[in-house]
């Protein structure tokens, strides 16, 4: 066209040059600014997602941590309950062990106490659902104070429609006679109690005229006290004592002195123990449900002797009795293993009418004739504790609530690794990688821990039992989630290491090299004047023409 402007090639060749050059200048410059030498898909499109992938997966992991940090803080608060749980088990340990050792040296008071709560029970004839203590009758239990010359006290307790247990313990305490051996009340945990006031009485209790039955005793709670009996008639009755210590005494022998001390040689019937000559008895204990035939075959008769009956406790009984003759009271004394907490004596009749008078525990039996091939038994429960006992079973079943406790405010953020809750850490963006840290329930009763019952040392050894295995569950429990919590740990620190290697690999694909940048920039400002001076020069051929006119 005429109107076009005609360059030179050296001109345009130069003009070329200068408008890559400020291409170059602009792409440096934005590099500059923004850091980065792939700034979009446009610049390197392989850099630029790969580095975005990179980008991504950081991303997800810094998330993750999050969660992973949130997980080490649930199991620091679990390790912390634990260790304050171990303190409250040291010392629930420590009170058992104190109130071992009253009994151990106990003053001899005797206490016989229930195992259910009945204190809300608004009406005993209804306990258990309906009717198990009245069967359209007032039903009668008798409680026996039996104090160490024999001398007794009872008292018959009558269940009538509407009472309740104060209503008991109202009963018992009213009657001028019981108060002065004895004492009832309703324990803080709602079971019923009745205790001696008399140094080394016996308790004996069992069913009256129309006797609450083995369900209603059962209902009462009074089953840890009261079982089935035989009667020497061929049938069974409820009752049950409860002495003081370990140590059964025989009623005093009536074989007499030889130079003021009774002798082991009288026979038994010299003795008093037995009625006749040809009575003939199989003796046998049961300890806490395990039975032992102390006359292993070989029957007690009225022609044996006193330490022929102490040599078959102590040659066919169990390692936990032993049997002696006191010479000073003329009496058998059946001493047993503080870990036993109840014997069942049994007498087992082999000649019709033998009468059998040996009178161990509360006296019974007495006097009894047993038909032959009948039984006469008596169930005794030890205890033997110390009123100061009382106050360490407070200070225990006190620990065992401060545990549930405890164990209620272990949590964080709604998860409580002691009370069964489950715990799960995710590693990985895909959420496969986990680990799970398994809760436990360390309530009380989760550890086995139950309330507290110090009436003898047979049930201060099962406390102090079930502390022991506790603390071991516990100690067990905290070695797993510290170990847990270096898993963790480590992936937290994993993670972290990942997610810088993974932002680090993007950043050498995308970013730009700040120094390399600016000497690019230095030489293409250079290049460009250079540019602009070497087009200068090829215009001055042209402007030579103007010379001519």
């Amino acid at each position: 066209m005429s109107g076009d402007i005609v360059l030179s090639a050296a001109l345009r060749n130069n003009l070329l040059s200068l408008q890559n050059t400020q291409r170059n200048i602009d792409t440096t410059q934005l590099r500059l600014a923004t850091g980065l030498k792939v700034n979009s898909a446009l610049d390197n499109p392989q850099n630029f997602f790969t580095a975005k992938a990179l980008n991504n997966r950081a991303s997800d992991l810094t998330r993750l941590l999050d969660g992973i940090s949130q997980s080490i803080r649930t199991i620091e608060q679990a390790n912390t309950g634990v260790e304050t749980l171990s303190q409250l088990l040291d010392q629930a340990e420590s009170v058992a062990l104190e109130a071992q050792s009253e009994i151990r040296a106990s003053e001899g008071f005797t206490r016989a106490r229930g195992n259910e709560d009945i204190s809300e029970v608004i009406d005993l004839i209804n306990i258990g659902g309906g009717g198990i203590i009245n069967d359209g009758v007032d039903d009668q239990f008798d409680v026996s104070v039996i104090e160490s010359d024999g001398t007794t006290t009872t008292v018959s307790i009558d269940i009538d429609a509407g009472e309740t247990v104060y209503d008991i313990v109202s009963d018992l305490n009213s009657d001028a006679n019981f108060a002065a051996v004895g004492t009832a009340r309703v324990t803080e945990a709602g079971y019923l109690e009745i205790a001696s006031d008399v140094e080394n009485a016996a308790i004996r209790i069992e069913g009256g005229a129309n006797s609450v039955s083995a369900a209603g005793f059962a209902a009462l709670g009074l089953d840890t006290v009261v079982g089935v009996e035989d009667d020497g008639a061929g049938g069974t009755q409820q009752g049950g004592t409860a002495i003081a210590g370990n140590t059964l005494f025989s009623a005093t022998s009536a074989a007499g002195t030889v130079g003021g001390v009774y002798e082991a040689s009288a026979d038994l019937v010299t003795a008093g123990y037995l009625n006749a000559v040809g009575d003939s008895f199989d003796i046998q204990f049961t300890l806490d449900g395990t039975p032992s035939d102390i006359t292993n075959g070989t029957p007690i008769t009225g022609a044996d002797t006193i330490q022929d009956v102490i040599d078959a406790i102590n040659n066919n009984g169990p390692s936990t009795v032993s049997a002696s003759f006191n010479v000073d009271t003329g009496q058998i004394e059946i001493e047993f293993d503080e870990t036993v907490g109840q014997v069942e004596l049994q007498y087992d009749s082999n000649n019709a009418a033998s009468q059998a008078d040996f009178g161990f525990g509360s006296g019974e039996p007495t006097g009894t004739a047993v038909g032959a091939g009948n039984s006469i038994s008596e169930l005794v429960t030890f205890d033997g504790v110390n009123p100061d006992v009382d106050q360490f079973e407070e200070d225990f079943n006190n620990l065992r609530e401060q545990i549930d406790q405890l164990v209620e405010d272990a949590n964080y953020r709604g998860i409580n690794l002691l009370s069964d809750d489950n715990l799960t850490t995710f590693f990985n963006e895909d959420r496969d990688n986990t680990l799970t840290t398994e809760g436990v329930d360390f309530t009380a009763l989760g550890l086995g821990i139950e309330i507290g019952d110090f009436t003898n040392a047979a049930n201060v050894q099962q406390s102090l039992d079930s502390i022991r295995s506790a603390v071991s569950d516990v100690r067990n429990f905290g070695q797993s989630i510290a170990n847990d919590l270096s898993i963790v740990q480590f992936r937290r620190d994993f993670t972290e290491q990942t997610i810088n290697t993974l932002q680090s690999g993007a950043d050498d694909l995308v970013v730009a090299d700040q120094n390399e940048e600016g000497a690019n920039l230095l030489a293409l400002q250079t290049r460009q004047a250079l540019g602009t001076t070497s087009l200068s020069l090829a215009a001055q051929s042209q402007q030579a023409v103007l010379r001519l006119f």
